[in-house]
């Protein structure tokens, strides 16, 4: 999906060190909300006097302050009326869990803004900047690469604010032969120590980790973050896709979820008195409805988004990560590809979904890199932008 336009205010690539160095300093700060923020979006601003910098900011913290304010804060109470700020996110103007920045841009009286990416939510799109243009704030919207970069910083924020659904990553390891078990269910372990940390890191940043309830009763997982050394701020909520509410009592994730939430997803089939007994031991229980398995993907996003969920990681297992496929709900793929062969007719493939009849259907992606990382190699597929 192409980025909103901006229909009034001068978009431009920038052309001068000094504006690209800035804003590029406001998307590196923006990046140290990650995992603290959500549902907001990671914003970071610089206030700079030409090469001088005079604040920096980010939102480091669900109803703290804005990076806005944190930058003028910075400032210490100098005189800003020649400066410009820089900022990764178009500047709110609503009342929510904190003032409007565009109040507080107006107050300290900075006379120019830069913004690397727009703000897609109703309540905003593009009214910020109206705001300080009409109060004579010069406003300048980049484009080209640190606006792309910018915007891809906050896919589920935008994802969610154009549809109300949750941005989805899909995250699967793999052999040389693209097979993610053995033909008997052994997967343990097919990645490396390092792609597993990595993968952790990649729970703690998300708002939701995703199973089926084939995966969930096969591994009996805890599918919490836990990174050695770093404390997490936040587990992510885990989500089961159980149609018929099968999950086990004594399961790990049973056992904790009156402490980290945990969410099961059943069909109109599920027997009321599994669901009770669900909900009695703490789950949360919702009903997701739909003629067939895309279908009831589809309506658990839109209820896990209704409820504040902007982002999931998608676990697996194949068959559910080949529903979210065929629902054209996975807007970015990381594969761990390790260097060993599986073999098996009926071993499992990572995406088992219905498919596409012919090559020229098939999905592809956006942007495609590649990584090693210690034994393994880490492919990124980015299939949508927000």
């Amino acid at each position: 999906m192409a980025p909103r336009a901006y229909p009034f205010f001068r978009k431009v690539p920038l052309t001068t060190d000094t504006d690209t160095r800035h804003l590029e300093r406001a998307i590196e700060l923006a990046r140290r909300g990650d995992g603290h923020v959500s549902p907001n979006p990671l914003v970071g601003a610089v206030i700079a006097d030409g090469d001088e910098t005079l604040g920096e900011g980010f939102h480091g913290e669900l109803g703290g302050a804005h990076a806005e304010v944190e930058a003028i804060r910075s400032a210490g109470g100098r005189d800003l009326s020649h400066a410009t700020l820089y900022v990764s996110l178009e500047p709110c103007c609503h009342q929510g869990r904190t003032p409007p920045c565009t109040d507080a841009i107006l107050e300290a009286g900075i006379a120019r803004v830069v913004v690397a990416s727009d703000d897609p939510s109703e309540h905003a799109s593009g009214r910020g900047l109206g705001i300080l243009r009409d109060d004579g704030v010069e406003v300048v919207v980049a484009e080209g690469e640190l606006a792309v970069r910018a915007r891809l910083l906050n896919q589920p924020f935008r994802k969610h604010a154009r549809t109300g659904r949750p941005w989805v990553l899909f995250k699967s390891a793999m052999s040389l032969d693209g097979k993610v078990a053995t033909r008997k269910g052994d997967s343990k372990w097919i990645s490396s120590a390092a792609s597993r940390e990595l993968a952790h890191h990649w729970r703690a940043a998300s708002d939701a980790v995703a199973v089926g309830i084939g995966t969930a009763v096969a591994d009996d997982p805890l599918l919490t973050a836990r990174i050695d050394g770093l404390p997490i701020v936040r587990q992510p909520r885990r989500v089961v896709f159980d149609s018929l509410a099968r999950l086990p009592l004594q399961s790990k994730l049973v056992a904790d979820a009156r402490t980290i939430p945990l969410t099961v997803v059943v069909s109109r089939a599920a027997p009321r008195s599994a669901t009770d007994v669900l909900e009695s031991h703490g789950a949360e229980v919702i009903v997701a409805t739909g003629e067939n398995e895309p279908a009831r993907v589809r309506s658990a996003l839109d209820q896990l988004g209704a409820d504040g969920v902007t982002s999931i990681l998608l676990e697996g297992g194949p068959r559910l990560a080949g529903a979210f496929l065929d629902a054209g709900e996975i807007d970015e793929i990381r594969l761990f590809i390790a260097p060993l062969v599986i073999g098996g007719r009926s071993a499992r493939d990572p995406l088992e979904s219905e498919g596409v009849e012919s090559i020229a259907d098939a999905v592809r992606p956006l942007m495609l890199t590649t990584e090693q990382l210690g034994t393994d190699l880490l492919v990124t597929a980015r299939i949508l932008e927000w």
